[in-house]
């Protein structure tokens, strides 16, 4: 299915609407995230892999990946064609391996390891993609002590979020 739209912005999350009719034409009766591939403006190719997000009234959000937007040079404002198919082949969960490091330590420590078990799916995905994209062992530490300061109750921000903080309040930046 094609259609045509402008990428808007959620907080820091660039993304595209999808209209319960046209989220009903590509999987109707479908509530949780949805796999789909998807293309902006011809790009990328081979089509993205990417989980549209429902927001509870039939429709969906299509949140843009920055490999998705520089493969398309695309930025929020910008109208765009998307090309999106259901995915029918897509298998759920972490795409990466645990770092043996953050495996140990939620091992150890069972608040955060409650707390891993209680994020979403895609969360946890999202965390561990994270991790496998650092370059160096000392970033990786440096973020497996961010994740596990977060997962134990601490307020600060990871992944490009406020965390443990109560809506509307900011967290102090040292």
């Amino acid at each position: 299915m094609k259609f045509h739209a402008v990428i808007h912005l959620d907080k820091i999350n660039p993304y595209v609407p999808v209209s319960a009719q046209r989220a009903k034409r590509l999987k109707a009766g479908w509530k949780k995230p949805m796999p789909v591939n998807v293309q902006v403006n011809g790009q990328p190719d081979p089509p993205w892999r990417i989980n549209l997000m429902p927001v509870g009234d039939g429709s969906f959000r299509l949140y843009l990946h920055g490999s998705v937007r520089k493969a398309s040079a695309t930025q929020v404002g910008d109208k765009v064609e998307i090309s999106v198919t259901f995915d029918g082949e897509y298998r759920g969960g972490p795409v990466h391996a645990m770092p043996v490091e953050f495996a140990r330590r939620l091992r150890a420590e069972p608040k955060a390891r409650e707390s891993w078990e209680v994020l979403s799916p895609s969360r946890q995905k999202e965390m561990l993609r994270y991790f496998a994209a650092l370059k160096s062992a000392n970033a990786k530490m440096r973020n497996i002590d961010k994740a596990m300061r977060v997962l134990c109750g601490g307020k600060e921000r990871f992944l490009g979020r406020e965390w443990n903080v109560q809506p509307g309040a900011r967290v102090a930046r040292s």
